[in-house]
C-alpha cells in the first residue's frame, strides 16, 4: 500500500513519513498538491496525508478536487483550529482531522481505525450485472458495452454505475448520488455529480453528448436507462 504525503516541514515530513511506515504503508511525498490532483488516475494511493495552515481556503479547494476523484481515506493535519473550521474541512470530504500538537502513537492508531471502519464490501462479493447490454463486472471493476471490449473504471465510477443500474429506470437526486458514491452529504455538489457523470459517459457511452444509458433529468438527477436507447 502506498500513502500519499504533502508536508511543506522537513522534520515533520521525516516523522510522519515513519509513522506511516509502521502502519505498512509505502511513502510518496509530493511539494504540490496539484500535482496529486492532476497524476491521480497515473499515480493513485490508498492514503492521502495532508499537513496544512488553518487560514488557507486554497487547501480547502484542493480536497475537493481530491476528493471529486477518488474514495480513499483522506487525513487532514492542522494547527489548533475552531470547530467551525473542524467541520468545513470533514464536510469538503476529509475522513480525519487531526490537530497539532499530536502523539505518534494515537496518530498509528487512529490510521489503522480508519482503515479498518473504511474497508467496506470488496468488490468481489458484488453480483454481475446486466441492463441494456451493457455487462458489469465488480469482481474486475470493468464494463463492457454491447461488443466493444471491457473498460476499467475507477471506484467513483462503478460506484456511479452501479447505483444508477441497481435502480434502473429511478430518477436519483444529485444529492442521493453523492451518499451513495461518496458517502456523505450531498447537498451542494451538484458539479461534483455532474463531473463524475461525464467521465463516466465518456466510457460507456457511443457519444457521449448524445447519452443513450446515463440519462439526466434536468433540475434533480439521474437514472439508467433500461431501454438502452435514448428518450425521445
Amino acid at each position: 500500500m502506498q500513502a500519499l504525503l504533502f508536508c511543506p516541514y522537513a522534520d515533520e515530513s521525516a516523522l510522519l513519513s515513519l509513522v506511516l511506515q509502521q502502519t505498512g504503508f509505502s511513502v510518496r511525498s509530493i511539494r504540490q498538491i496539484e500535482q496529486a490532483i492532476d497524476q491521480w488516475p497515473q499515480k493513485p494511493s490508498e492514503l492521502i496525508v495532508l499537513v496544512v495552515s488553518e487560514e488557507s481556503q486554497t487547501y480547502i479547494n484542493y480536497l475537493k478536487d481530491l476528493r471529486a476523484q477518488t474514495l480513499t481515506n483522506i487525513i487532514i493535519i492542522t494547527d489548533p483550529i475552531t470547530e467551525n473550521k473542524h467541520v468545513e474541512w470533514l464536510e469538503s470530504g476529509a475522513d480525519l482531522v487531526i490537530h497539532k500538537p499530536y502523539s505518534n502513537r494515537i496518530l498509528v492508531a487512529e490510521i489503522r481505525a480508519l482503515l479498518r471502519r473504511t474497508a467496506g464490501m470488496p468488490f468481489f462479493s458484488l453480483p454481475i450485472l446486466t441492463q441494456s447490454g451493457l455487462v458489469l463486472d465488480p469482481s474486475l471493476r470493468t464494463i463492457k458495452v454491447k461488443d466493444a471490449e471491457p473498460v476499467h473504471l475507477t471506484q467513483l465510477e462503478f460506484r456511479l454505475i452501479f447505483t444508477l443500474m441497481t435502480h434502473a429506470g429511478q430518477i436519483i437526486p444529485s444529492a442521493n448520488i453523492v451518499e451513495h458514491v461518496w458517502g456523505y452529504s450531498g447537498e451542494g455538489n451538484q458539479e461534483l455529480v455532474r463531473g463524475l457523470v461525464k467521465r463516466l459517459r465518456s466510457k460507456i457511452e457511443p457519444d457521449p453528448k448524445k447519452p443513450q444509458f446515463v440519462l439526466t433529468e434536468p433540475g434533480i438527477g439521474y437514472y439508467f436507462n433500461r431501454f438502452g436507447e435514448r428518450n425521445v
